[in-house]
C-alpha cells in the first residue's frame, strides 16, 4: 500500500491530479428524456432479467446487498463520485486499471448498483473491454442481443439494453471478444452510441469499463469521448513504475481518482 502511495504522489508532482480512494420479458425506458421522477421510472422493452444472489456473492458483486458490510465502500465511493461529477456537469465515468486482474470489473458493476439506488440518480453500465468481456457472466445473465450486434448488423441500442432487476440500473454489454477493438472503439458508430447514452437521460450516470491501459490502446483511444475516469489499482499487484506510467497516459484526461482494491485492511463497523 505504501509504494501506491508513494507512486500517486510522485506522479501528481508530475502534473497529475490523482485523489487516491481506499475501497476494499421484455420490458425501454417508457419515460421520457425529462427523467426528474426517477421513483416512477418503468420499463416497456429493455429486457429484464433476474439475478442469483450466490453467483453474485462469488464474484464479488455486494452493492445490491445491504446487509452486506462490503457495500458500504462502495455506497461511499459513489457519493464521491456523485458529487465530483455534478460540480463539473460530467455524465460519463471509464473505470481502468494499469494492468489485468486488478478488479476493475467488479468495482465497475458495484458502483453501477450503488449509484442506481441513489434517489436522484439512474446507471448504465456499458463493457468496453472488447478483448475480454466479462460483465454479463459476473451478473450471471444471459445475453439475446449485444454490442457486437450494434457494430455488426447496426442493432437499435434500445434492442441490447437489459435491465438487472434493480429499478434504475442498465446494462449494455459485449458477447464475444470483438477483433480489431481498438479500431472499432475509434469509430464513428462507437462515437455515436456514446453519445446516446450520455444524453438520453439527464439524470443518468453511464460508466464505461474499459481494458487496462498499458496492455493495449484500446482505453487510451477512447478516453478522450468520456467525461473522466476512475483508474483501479490492486494492492500488491502493480509496480511504482506501472502506477506512474498509466497516470501519464492521461495528461487530458480528468482522472478523478484512484481506487486502492484487494486492501488488507478490516472495515470497521459503525457499531
Amino acid at each position: 500500500m505504501e509504494k501506491i502511495k508513494k507512486a500517486l504522489e510522485r506522479a501528481k508532482s508530475d502534473g497529475s491530479s490523482a485523489n487516491p480512494v481506499d475501497v476494499k420479458d421484455r420490458k425501454t425506458l417508457t419515460s421520457k428524456a425529462d427523467d426528474s421522477n426517477l421513483e416512477n421510472l418503468t420499463y416497456s422493452q429493455t429486457r429484464n432479467v433476474s439475478l442469483n444472489p450466490l453467483h453474485l456473492e462469488e464474484h464479488r458483486i455486494v452493492a445490491h446487498n445491504k446487509n452486506n458490510k462490503l457495500s458500504t465502500a462502495f455506497d461511499l465511493l459513489r457519493t464521491q463520485v456523485i458529487q465530483k461529477m455534478n460540480e463539473n456537469g460530467w455524465r460519463t465515468l471509464a473505470v481502468t486499471s494499469p494492468g489485468p486482474e486488478a478488479g476493475k470489473t467488479v468495482v465497475s458493476i458495484n458502483l453501477a448498483m450503488s449509484i442506481a439506488q441513489h434517489t436522484d440518480k439512474s446507471a448504465m453500465l456499458v463493457d468496453f473491454d472488447f478483448r475480454r468481456p466479462k460483465v454479463a457472466n459476473y451478473l450471471g445473465i444471459e445475453l439475446e442481443k449485444t454490442i457486437n450486434d450494434y457494430i455488426e448488423n447496426d442493432v437499435p441500442i434500445s434492442e441490447i439494453l437489459v435491465n438487472p432487476e434493480l429499478k434504475r440500473f442498465v446494462l449494455l454489454a459485449a458477447g464475444q471478444p470483438i477483433k480489431n477493438s481498438s479500431e472499432i472503439l475509434a469509430s464513428k458508430k462507437i462515437e455515436k452510441l456514446i453519445h446516446e447514452v450520455k444524453h438520453r437521460y439527464k439524470e443518468r450516470i453511464v460508466i464505461f469499463d474499459l481494458p487496462p491501459i498499458l496492455n493495449t490502446d484500446d482505453a487510451i483511444t477512447i478516453l478522450p469521448k468520456i467525461d473522466c475516469v476512475l483508474m483501479v489499482v490492486a494492492n500488491g499487484m502493480s509496480t511504482q513504475h506501472e502506477i506512474e506510467e498509466s497516470i501519464r497516459y492521461l495528461p487530458d484526461t480528468n482522472l478523478l481518482g484512484v481506487i486502492l482494491n484487494k486492501s488488507d485492511e478490516n472495515l470497521k463497523s459503525y457499531y
